[in-house]
């Protein structure tokens, strides 16, 4: 796996889709092959386990939980892995640009790093660290998830409650994923 040294891999794509179980199938590859790991995820994901990070059919690794990239470059000072993964990094406190800085930093010095984020919210807009990982991305695995209304690709987080905020933590009670054409039907009959 030395092919990834150095390198960038993001898992982007709506919730549903895997992203969170693709990045824990990559943490147990590095770690089958021998190599240290150091897996985060944000505090703001408080929906299952704390100390953890779990995909929606209840898998889960251990995590360091954190709130600003500060406390990963810290980490990764102290124990030195080879590989840091990051699970909800649309999450991750700081500046867009001094999270991109942190982990260019990291990648200059070999290691490999693997993220797994929403790339957009229930609205469509783009989550602006994400967008500029994906375009600095080694590797970029985009995710669909199986549209809750007519079963074909899913592309989009729907909120199916009102809350206005752009970001609300949730499950299943709170999204369903939608493909593009049933997302713009209901879009149309909300106005």
């Amino acid at each position: 796996m030395h092919q990834y040294k150095g390198r960038l891999l993001v898992h982007t794509g709506s919730m549903f889709s895997g992203k969170t179980s693709s990045l824990e199938r990559e943490i147990k590859r590095f770690r089958i092959a021998g190599y240290a790991t150091e897996v985060f995820k944000p505090n703001t994901d408080t929906r299952f386990r704390k100390n953890a990070i779990t995909s929606h059919d209840d898998t889960h690794t251990a995590a360091v939980v954190v709130d600003h990239i500060g406390e990963i470059l810290q980490r990764v000072e102290e124990y030195q892995p080879s590989v840091i993964a990051i699970d909800e990094v649309q999450f991750l406190g700081g500046e867009v640009a001094e999270i991109i800085e942190a982990l260019e930093s990291l990648l200059k010095e070999g290691k490999t790093v693997v993220v797994a984020g929403l790339d957009m919210d229930f609205e469509g807009r783009p989550f602006d660290l994400v967008k500029e990982l994906m375009v600095r991305a080694d590797y970029v695995d985009k995710h669909h998830a199986v549209c809750a209304r007519c079963g074909s690709d899913g592309w989009i987080s729907h909120r199916i409650t009102k809350e206005a905020a752009r970001v609300v933590i949730g499950a299943s009670e709170t999204y369903e994923p939608l493909c593009r054409n049933c997302y713009i039907e209901v879009q149309e009959g909300e106005n």
